[in-house]
């Protein structure tokens, strides 16, 4: 089979790989959409995780089952599926105590285009099927399923992560795909006022529609300074943090009330560490928590997902701006999330 890989840190390019071997847990799928995502540009570009050689990239994808193992209960050929991003080994000790996405080690139940190939090929595996595979419900949409693979359960982790309850005023820092589901969690939450911080107007008019009551502009001018003056000087309950870079907890910091949480579901591709101011984090005794986690990934939660998208309480496929056709159409839809043209919010690709 063929694949769109990582060659080495910094290279990409198509590989022929052998078909991957089901296991009798496992399930081999062929893509039906497929999404690049701003992490596999991390991964390549900035050498995130290190050098991987030839590891095909992708973990967005919709696909049809082409074989199950003997084991598995709930899926068989010919069903079409949604693949979550994380896919974690669900009888494991960490899964078992709560914490799935980091089965077998810290991040290892982010298995695709990490630890293994992913999705950008002919064939992919999937391991743990019943656990990690979801059927896709007759009629969606391909887009917004799409998302139901990493865009939105990342995003709605932001919301948990913070614990947003009900009056809550809560600032989103970065309004990408990822950023956008952040604002519809919030408001499905019960946030009161959103403050989105964005610069693109095709973002800042969606996570308007999405639920945000202020677009802050860090091109206007320092957004500590605006969340500070939108709020007359008291910050905000809750924080979000789904863009930036390892600076932006400086800012989160200021913008915090005492007693508040920053959810943090940014992936932090570059540096050695992450400075925290100590005065705005009150010398320590401020009670501002900071919670960074990966999305926990599985069935159930793409399953829950899926049901707030039947019900019209979310609408991912608001995300998509630019649409592929073909296998040999994901290379150009990467590079349009590593070179982010103004009217980029997310690509998708249609196997046809």
């Amino acid at each position: 089979m063929k694949g769109f890989a990582m060659r080495k840190i910094g290279s990409t390019g198509w590989v022929e790989k052998e078909r991957p071997q089901c296991g009798p847990l496992d399930a081999i799928c062929r893509p039906l959409a497929l999404a690049p995502c701003t992490s596999d540009i991390h991964t390549v570009w900035a050498g995130a995780i290190g050098d991987r050689k030839d590891m095909i990239l992708g973990h967005e994808a919709v696909g049809e089952v082409v074989e199950v193992g003997a084991l598995v209960k709930d899926f068989k050929p010919g069903d079409r599926v949604i693949i979550t991003a994380i896919t974690p080994d669900w009888s494991t000790l960490e899964a078992q105590g709560g914490f799935p996405m980091h089965s077998g080690g810290m991040l290892s139940g982010w298995k695709f285009s990490n630890f293994k190939d992913g999705v950008f090929a002919e064939y992919f595996h999937v391991n743990d099927a019943d656990g990690n595979l979801a059927h896709l419900p007759e009629g969606m949409d391909l887009g917004a399923a799409t998302m139901l693979a990493d865009m939105v359960p990342t995003g709605l982790h932001g919301a948990e992560l913070a614990d947003i309850t009900f009056g809550d005023n809560v600032a989103v820092i970065g309004i990408g795909p990822v950023g956008l589901m952040a604002v519809a969690g919030a408001a499905l939450r019960g946030a009161a006022q959103i403050y989105a911080v964005g610069s693109r107007k095709n973002c800042a008019d969606l996570a308007l529609e999405f639920g945000a009551t202020r677009i802050v502009n860090y091109r206007e001018g320092d957004i500590v300074e605006q969340i500070l003056d939108l709020t007359r000087g008291q910050g905000v309950d809750k924080v979000i943090v789904a863009g930036g870079d390892n600076n932006t907890f400086t800012q989160a910091l200021k913008i915090l009330k005492p007693g508040g949480i920053i959810g943090n579901v940014n992936y932090l591709g570059e540096g050695e560490s992450v400075p925290i101011s100590r005065l705005d984090w009150g010398c320590g005794m401020g009670h501002k928590q900071i919670r960074g986690g990966l999305m926990p990934g599985g069935r159930l939660r793409a399953e829950k997902l899926a049901r707030l998208v039947t019900a019209g309480r979310i609408h991912p496929e608001k995300l998509i701006t630019h649409t592929f056709h073909g296998l040999e159409n994901v290379e150009p839809a990467l590079m349009l999330m590593k070179d982010k043209p103004r009217d980029l919010i997310k690509p998708l690709v249609i196997l046809d």
